[in-house]
């Protein structure tokens, strides 16, 4: 996928701009990345600096989606890597089998096809640096409860609501909508999440791949089944989900850390 297409990644990178809606937000997004950057150890950290030409993670976290904007189309394939939808109910053996022997190109085989990338001692420059651009957001996206939402919504993205009174989605209440609500910039955020204890971030950052995809499958699973108890989506609503929103926020950050240490150590 990467081949024969990565010589426009400068060209394409200068000048798109998305003007749809993103998976976490651009703030989100930086969120994550920043997050992610103050935790990668010495090594691991001169290897992503490398690859990035010196800037920080947060200047490319949203590079996945403003390519979406591409009229060349060269990277229309990678939008399925975006998100994982599923029928809801599903025990963790079950959802393990589905994610394993999904039928698609999906968030799970993104991530995947990226690590090969970075590990493979092969690979160009260049396409371990589009797959570290890639994992770096789709990690985020992992964390985005309704990126591992509903197939009959297609996340939440067919339930109109209204957000404030003005007309929006379930997805891009999640997206964007609850974190612009704050108001911080991303470095704010990021400073006020990551303050816990090394051992509190081992705990959130434990498990594998297929335990944090399904971890925001069971939260997908809450808020599709609280959405009713709100009798209009605002204040309250962002109340009442203000630390699912920052744990999500905190958790793809340093599992993202915990995944780039362990990929660029080996």
């Amino acid at each position: 996928m990467f081949k024969n297409i990565c010589t426009l990644f400068l060209f394409m990178s200068c000048m798109l701009h998305s003007t749809f809606s993103y998976a976490w937000g651009i703030t989100g997004h930086r969120v994550i990345a920043e997050i992610a950057e103050r935790h990668l150890n010495r090594k691991t950290l001169k290897k992503v600096q490398k690859l990035l030409g010196g800037k920080p993670m947060a200047y490319y976290a949203n590079w996945p989606d403003e390519i979406k904007s591409d009229t060349l189309k060269i990277w229309d394939k990678t939008f399925q890597w975006h998100f994982i939808n599923f029928s809801q109910g599903l025990s963790f053996d079950e959802f393990s089998f589905k994610l394993k022997n999904y039928p698609t190109e999906n968030l799970y085989s993104a991530i995947q096809k990226c690590q090969e990338t970075i590990k493979d001692k092969s690979a160009l420059t260049k396409d371990k640096k589009i797959a570290l651009l890639f994992l770096m957001h789709i990690i985020g996206d992992l964390e985005q409860p309704l990126h591992i939402g509903r197939e009959k919504d297609l996340g939440g993205n067919k339930i109109k609501l209204q957000w404030f009174s003005h007309p929006t989605n379930l997805h891009s209440i999640w997206d964007s909508k609850l974190i612009d609500y704050y108001k911080y910039s991303y470095t704010e955020y990021a400073s006020v999440l990551d303050t816990n204890s090394k051992d509190q971030n081992k705990v959130l950052s434990k498990g594998t791949l297929e335990d944090w995809i399904y971890d925001s499958y069971l939260l997908a699973t809450r808020i599709y089944s609280e959405l009713n108890s709100y009798k209009k989506l605002d204040y309250e609503y962002a109340y009442y989900n203000k630390e699912i929103l920052e744990n999500q926020l905190l958790k793809g950050g340093l599992r993202l850390a915990k995944l780039l240490n362990l990929l660029f150590n080996t």
